[in-house]
């Protein structure tokens, strides 16, 4: 069989339909045809600076080696297929795509021509059958996370209705990863079937299109209706995707226009998908780092920093970022942790979903900042609401307006300090900074414990926060510094950790 006909099967034979047998029905299957046991190369982007952070979540919820790309900002690491959604449930990715082939040393022609054209021969030369595996049992995870999270605003509206406390709890993660291995075990192979090839591939087509197409195929009514779902019916027996090339390197002759269109021509003439920049099916990622290659299969087609904030502010901190600082503190239980300065609070909400067993404070002397986190703490706890399908118990976070040089909280009751300093570009000035940092860095050397206490700060101003922290080494010790991109800017997250000296009465340090 050819490699064509291989990858078109694989995307026959994974079934997206629900109305399955559960798992404990078909484990007695045939083994030769489990999905579970394939091993699978995952790509995720994770905020610069913070791989060796993503590394070790990898290492702890996956149980899985991770390896630091020679472009930042990328690891890579195997699993088998069964793991599928815990990756999504990791905190520290933005993004995540399934490898298709990677190429550590990948020699390019030194004409233009001859480098696209090595290209194009590549994708007909590429494993498509496994990739492509994953790329369809994570459509249907999504599909039914969906499903779920409608059946519960559902169940939830109604019992706000009716006051009723009945109802179902929705599945939990697990059992939904394996009932997805179970039904791509258990669909018959078009060699198997042939007589129902043709249904088959009709109703798995069908079912990997949009929203839109879904809704234009379940039309039913007059003739008209009719006539434009036969038209439907005809565009969905082709897929659509598109190709993004990110490259980074001044030795390449082609630019990433050029490679993206090269590459994505060749992938449509091998699988006769349909092109569409926007509305695609399958995202193709064509990364070139100098002459490092990766091509692979998106999984997300939104950053999965988006999971928290709902009310966003003009310095809204990302999720991933924040789980990165709050990481590096090393949380431990009944940990009191503060953000002075939190803005919309999406360090203290990343705090209280990931630590539970801490207590945070969200703070800021904004009171319109002060609003925004309490209205992101209600959606979160709606969500949770939500996905409980039930009475929500709350998580372990307030939020208080204060003023961050006169805060008030006891003398040395906090654990931790993360917070993201105002850089002084959207919000405040460098030369205000010159007067907040030392006055922010004693007061915060105040609150937080002596000997056992540490801050996480992150700062754009690196060179008014030097010269803040140097007139304080006798309450403060810097520990490592990672350096991260926060919307194309360079700045800076500083591990500090409080020294055994009290702090002592306010004073001028300039």
């Amino acid at each position: 069989m050819s490699a064509i006909e291989e990858a078109s099967d694989t995307l026959a034979e994974v079934n997206l339909d629900d109305t399955h047998n559960p798992l404990t029905e078909n484990l007695e299957g045939d083994p030769s045809s489990s999905l579970k046991d394939i091993l699978v190369t995952i790509g995720a982007t994770v905020p610069t600076g913070f791989e060796l952070t993503a590394a070790d979540e990898v290492k702890e919820k996956l149980g899985s080696q991770s390896r630091i790309s020679k472009d930042r900002g990328k690891i890579y690491f195997e699993i088998s297929v069964e793991k599928l959604s815990q990756v999504h449930r990791l905190r520290s990715v933005d993004n995540l795509f399934v490898v298709v082939q990677e190429f550590t040393d990948y020699q390019f022609k030194e004409t233009k021509e001859d480098a696209l054209k090595d290209l194009e021969d590549l994708a007909k030369k590429l494993p498509w059958t496994d990739p492509l595996k994953v790329w369809k049992l994570n459509t249907n995870l999504k599909k039914r996370k969906t499903k779920h999270k409608k059946q519960n605003q559902q169940s939830s509206a109604s019992k706000e209705k009716l006051n009723d406390d009945g109802g179902k709890d929705s599945a939990n993660q697990k059992d939904a990863d394996k009932e997805l291995l179970d039904h791509a075990q258990n669909t018959p192979s078009l060699k198997s079937a042939e007589q129902n090839t043709e249904e088959t591939q009709e109703m798995l087509l069908a079912d990997d299109q949009s929203d839109g197409k879904d809704e234009f195929l379940n039309i039913t009514g007059n003739e008209d209706q009719a006539g434009d779902c036969k038209k439907g019916e005809a565009e969905a027996q082709v897929l659509k995707f598109r190709v993004t090339c990110n490259r980074a390197g001044d030795k390449h002759c082609f630019t990433s226009n050029d490679a993206a269109r090269d590459f994505g021509g060749a992938v449509q003439d091998y699988f006769q998908w349909k092109a569409d920049m926007t509305n695609f099916d399958v995202e193709v990622l064509l990364n070139i780092h100098n002459n490092e290659v990766v091509v692979g299969i998106a999984l997300t087609e939104e950053s999965l920093h988006r999971r928290n904030i709902t009310h966003f502010g003009p310095t809204t901190l990302r999720s991933t970022l924040a789980y990165g600082m709050l990481r590096l503190c090393d949380p431990q239980p009944t940990d009191i942790i503060i953000d002075p300065m939190s803005g919309t609070g999406a360090i203290p909400i990343e705090g209280a979903t990931e630590w539970p067993s801490c207590y945070h404070i969200a703070g800021d002397n904004n009171p319109q900042a002060v609003k925004r986190a309490a209205n992101n703490i209600c959606s979160l706890l709606k969500k949770n609401q939500n996905k409980e399908s039930g009475t929500s118990w709350g998580i372990p976070i307030d939020t208080i307006q204060w003023d961050i040089c006169n805060l008030p909280l006891r003398t040395s009751s906090v654990d931790v300090i993360v917070t993201d300093m105002p850089f002084g570009k959207r919000i405040g000035s460098k030369k205000k900074n010159w007067d907040l940092y030392p006055s922010c860095l004693m007061e915060m050397s105040r609150i937080c414990r002596p000997g056992t206490g540490r801050a996480v700060l992150l700062t754009q101003d690196r060179k008014c926060f030097a010269k803040a922290l140097s007139k304080m080494g006798h309450l403060w010790q810097k520990g490592h510094t990672v350096w991260v991109n926060v919307g194309g800017l360079h700045a800076a997250v500083y591990l500090l950790k409080r020294t055994l000296e009290r702090a002592g009465e306010k004073r001028s340090y300039w």
